[in-house]
């Protein structure tokens, strides 16, 4: 049975006919957002160490990168992978530094993608430049934390970015020909449904390449969960986050890949909502969705 969306898996085999894994690399970046140029207070719900496994600790490059084809080996006898620059912003530094980051990837032939993500204002050309001479060899791509399309929501969450820095971005990106994912959070309590409708038909009028969802959650440490504490912020439950994927996706074009379409964490940091972790079940019932509807991904783009 063809899957109702075009899953980021199915794409990877179009690419290389077999299975690829993705390794979470912390290359020691810092973010704007944090690092006082912008702010120091971060975006609310940010917490890094609920995402990536090496996070804060003290591995090199290197080690990450072998330690994880190891044990993806071992595990999932998958022998080839993508170097997932995630933790931070991974262009947020100067182009040597970046290409000397980057570089080492090019020691393990096992590596066949250069994944590298970012926000929007923390990229130019000359480190489009750069990143664009990976793609003689790897599969490239930039994914770049929009989160919302909507001005005085990315002010709430404290993104301290716009939304024309993002379509800057894109612009600028597309110019070297790297394809683009985008992150999205989806149950933003300041975000209907009617308007989460209205980003997906903006964002599928855009050249971007791919789409990776995030459900609001609440990390331990952060803005958010004291506002959660106090009664401020309401979670999607479990069905309607179900029904908006869907909904979204129907107005998504069918050549973009989706990415993910739900985060999970580190339970020891997820204070809620614990039924995203779930996360099979979850893609399950999005497929039934579909199915129940009989529609797909793009089944409402105009053509």
């Amino acid at each position: 049975m063809n899957e109702p969306y075009y899953s980021f898996n199915k794409y990877l085999r179009e690419k290389f006919g077999e299975r690829v894994h993705r390794i979470s690399i912390d290359a020691g970046f810092a973010c704007p957002n944090i690092d006082g140029r912008l702010s120091k207070e971060g975006c609310i719900y940010c917490n890094n160490k609920g995402f990536s496994l090496f996070t804060g600790k003290t591995k090199d490059i290197r080690s990450q990168i072998e330690e994880s084809i190891k044990y993806y080996r071992q595990k999932s006898g998958v022998n080839k992978f993508l170097a997932y620059f995630q933790a931070f912003s991974n262009t947020y530094a100067s182009p040597e530094e970046l290409k000397e980051k980057y570089d080492v990837i090019k020691d393990f032939p096992e590596i066949v993608g250069l994944f590298i993500s970012t926000r929007p204002d923390c990229i130019d050309e000359e480190k489009l430049k750069i990143i664009a001479q990976y793609q003689k060899d790897y599969l490239v791509w930039i994914e770049y934390g929009l989160q919302s399309a909507n001005n005085s929501v990315l002010e709430k969450l404290n993104r301290n970015h716009t939304y024309e820095d993002f379509l800057k971005a894109v612009n600028l990106t597309r110019k070297y020909d790297i394809n683009i994912g985008i992150h999205l959070i989806l149950g933003l309590p300041w975000v209907n449904h009617e308007n989460a409708i209205k980003e997906a038909k903006l964002l599928s009028k855009l050249d971007i390449q791919g789409i990776k969802f995030h459900l609001l959650h609440i990390f331990k440490e952060t803005k958010l969960h004291e506002m959660h504490k106090e009664g401020k912020i309401t979670l999607m439950p479990e069905k309607d986050y179900i029904k908006l994927v869907c909904d979204f996706l129907e107005y998504i074009p069918e050549n973009i890949v989706v990415l993910r379409l739900i985060s999970s964490s580190d339970p020891k940091m997820l204070v809620a909502p614990l039924w995203m972790n779930n996360k099979t079940s979850i893609i399950a019932a999005i497929k039934e969705e579909f199915a129940r509807r009989k529609t797909w991904q793009g089944c409402r783009v105009k053509k």
